[in-house]
């Protein structure tokens, strides 16, 4: 009787483990490939991080160096600080903000804007290439330039 209990143990183990392994084979066959498809997500996302710090990084470029870049030599640019300042209330900028957009400090665009300095030739240039833009504009460079 014993050799009989054994082989029915048995017997009941092996049709088990078929019925258990038919049916995780089709969920082992869907977990294998969602992890292939993970992996191939992560290096599209490592890819596509890549790309947008290498776009972000030129831009950068573009938007700090000013693409109307007057000759500094060129004395016909002139300087308002009345204008400076209602340009910088108009987009809603700090002086600080400003004064990254033009590629100094806030300290040196208050000093202009009150008239205690005025900015050199090649300051003038920036300001003016900074002249016509908006206020989306201005904080879609000012985003760029934080790095954010």
């Amino acid at each position: 009787m014993a050799n009989f209990t054994k082989a029915l143990q048995e017997e009941i183990t092996r049709l088990a483990r078929k019925q258990v392994r038919t049916e995780t084979d089709g969920l082992r066959r869907a977990s294998a490939q969602y992890r292939r498809d993970v992996a191939a997500m992560k290096r599209q996302l490592t890819d596509l991080q890549r790309t947008v710090a290498f776009l972000r990084k030129q831009e950068g470029r573009r938007v700090a160096a000013p693409e109307a870049e007057l000759s500094a030599t060129d004395k016909s640019l002139r300087f308002s600080p009345v204008w400076l300042r209602k340009h910088r209330e108009k987009l809603a900028l700090s002086a600080e903000d400003y004064g990254k957009l033009v590629g100094v400090s806030g300290q040196s665009i208050y000093m202009w804007e009150h008239e205690k300095s005025k900015p050199r030739q090649a300051q003038i240039a920036k300001l003016v290439a900074v002249r016509g833009l908006g206020k989306r504009e201005a904080e879609r460079r000012l985003e760029l330039l934080n790095g954010s």
